[in-house]
This record gives structure tokens, sequence and C-alpha cells, in this order.
């Protein structure tokens, strides 16, 4: 199976060929763990857990190894910490933090999972390697590539000729556009933090610069180097994270193990709109992924398979855009599916289905191919493909148990609108289609008759009525 991907590093379509294909490494970074994880951080995700799921199945589920971090040094869980110690939370600071980051990694497990994501292979948490990033610093400093200053260490950016070129931005551009914090001890406004003093009221580590923590790039490298090597295969996040985020990585990992490659292939995913626009809270658009399984401001729960599907839709590298109307589609569509391949032994994964996701990803590409196999009946290839893809699974099964053989309602109004196309009066059909929809029924009518499917927020009890 040939595997091209478009490498953020290289803006090309390139064929994959791994470093060692006994062990496919892939690192992504993972969540600031301060609160629920929103609509949009469940993007990346879903597309790298495709991506885990395809290398499994093409190089065998014990060869690929998949790191993905929990950011756990950070000034709002901090703050989260010290109110909790000022209401009179038991405990020291660093207990308070540890505490709150438990329960938001435990949030953030239980939502992804109910999205049919696998865990990856590591989860490592940035607090348990601050030795191996204090190491890193201090390697740093000797080579030239790095400088402390009033209790920081900062990244020189002018040591690192090559500095830009995963985000196509030269320095003079990268400064008249970020906001960058102007300090009297850096040597450059680009230099950034690797270290930052902390006070006696924050967390705070012993370092040979005093007592402190690392700034937020030196994390991801450090824990990419202790747990996948000084070079690994694929690097991926959302495209927010190129500059300064995956920027400045490249730059202290390479300075840093000069030897290597860091991250062979770069993989981005473009961001997330809801209906059309970008996600805010000033706009009233703003939900987490749990809003949606659990239903809010009165609307509908979503089952996290319609989630999973709406998002898979649209390819990674494309703005992906949530829209009521799909996920109404997406349940249609899965409830139909699951029908279908319900007490059916999957077969071989079909190959149009792999050959799809071997083509950078395109899932959006995999499910017509999934829309293609149902059309055709092929009820055991359809359940095969779809598990690639992390759909259709036992795992994310049970949601759609809510169900009602609507065929003989189906048969009523297909009478009643052939009456009507006699008589002229559509009063009875007009009076079942609103009874319907009213109950969450999707109505299609075609020439070849009337086909009723439970949508979301469907309610039987609506339908007893019916007469």
């Amino acid at each position: 199976m040939n595997i091209r991907f478009t490498n953020s590093r290289t803006r090309k379509k390139e064929d994959f060929r791994p470093l060692d294909p006994d062990n496919v490494r892939i690192y992504v970074c993972g969540p600031t763990v301060y609160d629920r994880a929103h609509l949009g951080n469940a993007r990346p995700v879903l597309v790298f857990d495709v991506l885990f799921r395809l290398l499994r199945h093409v190089y065998g589920a014990d060869h690929v190894t998949y790191v993905r971090n929990f950011t756990d040094v950070d000034d709002k869980i901090n703050a989260t910490a010290l109110q909790r110690k000022e209401a009179g939370a038991p405990g020291t600071l660093e207990e308070l933090v540890r505490e709150r980051s438990d329960e938001t990694i435990g949030w953030y497990h239980a939502d992804m999972d109910a999205l049919g994501a696998l865990r990856p292979t590591q989860e490592p948490r940035a607090t348990e390697y601050i030795e191996q990033m204090i190491a890193m610093i201090e390697g740093l400093i000797a080579s030239g590539h790095a400088y402390a200053a009033e209790g920081h260490v900062l990244f020189s950016v002018e040591s690192y000729d090559q500095y830009g070129a995963l985000s196509g931005r030269s320095v003079e551009d990268m400064i008249a556009g970020a906001r960058v914090e102007v300090a009297p001890y850096k040597k450059n406004p680009m230099d950034f933090v690797l270290w930052k003093p902390s006070s006696d009221d924050l967390p705070g580590w012993e370092s040979p610069w005093g007592r402190g923590r690392p700034g937020w790039h030196i994390e991801c490298s450090a824990m990419s180097f202790a747990l996948l090597g000084e070079t690994f295969d694929i690097h991926g996040g959302g495209n927010d994270l190129t500059f300064p985020h995956h920027e400045n990585e490249i730059a202290q990992s390479k300075c840093a193990h000069p030897e290597g490659d860091f991250a062979r292939v770069w993989l981005h995913n473009e961001m997330l709109q809801v209906e059309g626009k970008k996600m805010s809270k000033s706009l009233g658009n703003f939900f987490t992924v749990r809003d949606l399984l659990d239903g809010h401001n009165g609307q509908p729960a979503v089952p996290g398979e319609v989630i999973r599907f709406v998002m898979l839709s649209t390819h990674y590298r494309k703005p992906m855009d949530w829209t009521a109307e799909k996920a109404r589609e997406a349940e249609a569509t899965l409830r139909k599916w699951r029908g279908m391949v319900a007490n059916v032994e999957a077969v071989d994964v079909p190959e149009t289905v792999v050959a799809a996701l071997a083509d950078d990803l395109n899932t959006a590409g995999a499910i017509s191919e999934l829309h293609r196999l149902a059309a055709a009946g092929e009820a055991p290839a359809l359940k095969a493909g779809a598990a690639v893809l992390g759909l259709l699974t036992d795992a994310l099964s049970g949601w759609e148990a809510v169900s009602v053989d609507l065929s003989a309602l189906a048969d009523r109004l297909s009478a009643a609108r052939a009456e009507a196309m006699q008589s002229k009066d559509f009063t009875e059909v007009d009076r079942m289609k609103e009874a319907l929809i009213e109950a969450g029924v999707e109505v299609r009518m075609s020439k070849a008759g009337v086909d009723l499917v439970p949508g979301a927020g469907f309610d039987a009890a609506k339908l007893e009525g019916l007469e």
C-alpha cells in the first residue's frame, strides 16, 4: 500500500516511507488541561485517530507508536488551583494543580472515548518530564543556542538559520505580525522562553536558574525525544500551532540534537467553524464536546458517532463547518447503515476505502466509498470499511437503539398521497407530514415511494396520536 501525505514542511504530497516499518512513530500536540474540550479541539483528535488506525491497518497494530501529550503546566490551571486554595480546599498548591489536571484529563478521556477515538500508545504529562526539559535546556545553553537572563532562559532565534522554514515566514515578518513579549532581558524580540521563574504562590521546580517552570514549547520537544527519539516519522496538530509552537519545537529540537531530523513529516489540520462562522462565545456558537453529547440550550443530544461522521466528512486540510443539518443527515445515514450491518460479519477491508485514506488521509473520499457500498447492498464490506474510520463499531453502538418500524406509516402516507393526487386535496398528507416531522422523522417522498427515517431528536411517543 503506497501511502502519500501532504507534508507541511515541504509543501508537497510525498510517498510515506517510515524510518522503521516495525515501529512507525507519531507525535501529536495534545490539550492543555484546564477545562472541557470544545468542538474545535475534537477535530485533530479524530483526524489523527484515523491516521493511527490507517497505519495500524497497514503496518500492524503492534508496530505503531502514537504519543499525544497533556500540557499540565499552565497559568489557567494555576489560577483555578489558587481559587480552590483560597476557597479553603485542603492540600498544597501543587496537589490542587494535580487534582485539577486529573479532573480535566478524566473529562477529556470520557469525551474523546465517546467519539470513538482510540487511546494513544502513550499520553505523557509535561510535569512528568521536567528533568528531561532541564537537561535539554542545559544542552542548548552549552551549545550557544540559548542564554540565561534574570531567572529566565531564552532560545536565541538568530542561532538557528532555518527558523521560519515550516511556516514560510522570515524573522522580520514574524516580528511585524506577531505579538511578541517585549522584555529587557531578551537579546532579540523573537527569542522565546525555555524556562521562567515561579513566585512562591505558583508551582515550580528547582533548576540551575532558580525555582521556576518550563516554557510551553520545550515541553513537546523533551517529551517527543524521550519517547520517540531524535528523529521520528510524523508530527501532527492543528494549523494554528504551525507558528509559533511547531516552529519553536523544530528550532530547539534540531539545535539540541543536530544529528537528528526531528519530525520528517508534518501534518496540520484546518480549523473548525460552526454554521459558517468562527466559533466564539461572543457569537453564541461556542460549545464543548460534552454540550453536544448531552444536549445543550434545549437542543437534543448528538451521539458521538454522529459527531465523528460529520467531522470526517470533510478533508482534514479544508476548513470544517459544523451544522445542525449535517448532524441530522449523518444520524439518518448511520441509522440506516447500522440497520444494514446488524448481525453481519465483516470481511476484509475494501481496498478502495484504504486507498482513499492512503491518499493524504482522504476521509471524505473514504466515506463516499462507504455510501457506494451501502447503495450496492454490500453490508459486510460496508462494515469492514467503516471500521477503519472508527464507524459502525461495537464501541460506538447503542445510541441507535431507539428504533421503530415506520413501514406501516410510510404505506399509509403513500396511500394518502396517491389519493390526494386524484382529489387534489392534500390536507391529510400535510397533516401526516407535519406530525412525522414534529416527531423527528425525516420524510422523503419520491416517485419510488415514501421513506421515513428517524432523525436527530426522534421521539416515538409523538407518533402515538398519528391515526
